[in-house]
């Protein structure tokens, strides 16, 4: 839907304190500018987690292969993504437990999209990165679907 415009910002476009997403066009709003806007204001904002796991992916450092954080992707905003293995991996906090049906219909978009998906907790990453990479290393040798 690239270059779709809405006369309003998504409901979500605020809580990173984003501008509406006005592209000067007029009085329209494009959602996929506001959804720029918030993946880059995620990659300033990144958990610990997520740095110490991005400090082991970036630059080809895994198998060669290019990875990408907060990338968009359809409407959803993924954690890392390697688009020529189809993989996403997301780091949760807690508060994916109180959104479990909403990370549930996520991944089967994504799913649906051709990507597998790996999920780790923050404490996960942090007190075993180490075995976290190793996973991601073991699914991105396999073949994409």
């Amino acid at each position: 839907m690239r270059g779709a415009q809405w006369k309003s910002p998504p409901p979500d476009a605020g809580e990173a304190g984003l501008p509406s997403g006005r592209t000067g066009g007029g009085d329209h709003t494009c959602e996929a500018d506001v959804a720029r806007r918030r993946a880059r204001a995620l990659r300033i904002a990144a958990t610990d987690a997520e740095q110490a796991l991005w400090r082991r992916l970036r630059r080809r450092q895994l198998l060669g292969r290019k990875l990408r954080r907060q990338q968009l992707l359809g409407r959803y905003i993924v954690d890392f993504v390697c688009l020529e293995a189809r993989l996403v991996v997301e780091v949760d906090g807690s508060q994916h437990l109180e959104q479990q049906s909403y990370d549930d219909g996520r991944r089967r978009w994504l799913e649906k999209q051709g990507y597998r998906v790996l999920r780790f907790w923050n404490n996960e990453v942090l007190a075993e990165t180490d075995a976290v990479v190793e996973t991601i290393a073991q699914v991105l040798e396999q073949p994409a679907r």
